[in-house]
């Protein structure tokens, strides 16, 4: 796993010292030893690299990354250039249209947004080629809540978007007054129609950041 060498690396020192992290580390490596493994090794930290802490505005909160191929590049519901658009995020890009009226592009990849500061940040970071969830309780969890905690105690306003249940859970641990958390069913087909559609998070967010003297998100990706 490449080192995490921005702000981010200092505000988790800590965990890299811990024994679950040692086992975490030495099982993914034997995974990427053995077999397929998503995302590619390199881009495993990429929600860390284009998203340092200190610019971190809002949180979307995942659970693991895609594990067909071509699929997963390290940000969470993003998915590379040239790969078809997956249904959760298609989702996405329907309540962006209804939200704010932004068009639908032709792609997934949300690497804008990581750049202006949203963290797409899986609960999860790896996962075996064709097997779902097939790195869950590693390790990786604990690593995740570290990060969800070192963002709830930043004393400035920042947006956490909690979509489905998995997400919801992570609420424990947000109880800074200065954040917005805002809830709604998981993008997915099978919940989108039960709230996320007209949910208008993309705009709440926007709102809250101008509220706060930050600047907001463009949230318009753009085709390729």
């Amino acid at each position: 796993m490449p080192p995490i060498t921005n702000d981010w690396a200092d505000a988790l020192k800590e965990e890299y010292r811990k024994e679950y992290y040692k086992k975490l580390f030495d099982f993914v490596g034997r995974e990427y030893a053995s077999g397929t493994v998503y995302p590619p090794g390199d881009d495993i930290f990429n929600a860390f690299h284009l998203t340092p802490l200190k610019d971190v505005k809002v949180v979307i909160i995942g659970q693991d990354p895609y594990h067909e191929p071509g699929q997963a590049h390290g940000l969470s519901f993003s998915v590379k250039p040239g790969v078809d658009i997956p249904p959760s995020l298609q989702n996405i890009y329907k309540e962006l249209e209804t939200d704010l009226g932004c068009y639908i592009p032709n792609n997934g990849y949300l690497v804008k947004w990581a750049e202006q500061g949203v963290l797409l940040l899986n609960a999860v970071l790896t996962v075996r080629a064709h097997q779902a969830a097939s790195h869950q309780n590693k390790g990786w969890e604990q690593f995740t809540d570290a990060v969800i905690k070192k963002l709830n105690a930043e004393d400035r306003p920042i947006v956490f978007l909690l979509w489905g249940s998995f997400a919801r859970s992570k609420k424990a641990m947000l109880d800074n007054p200065q954040h917005l958390i805002l809830e709604a069913p998981h993008p997915s087909p099978l919940s989108a129609y039960r709230g996320f559609f007209g949910c208008r998070h993309f705009s709440k967010a926007n709102e809250y950041l101008e509220k706060n003297g930050v600047t907001p998100i463009d949230w318009q990706i753009e085709n390729i």
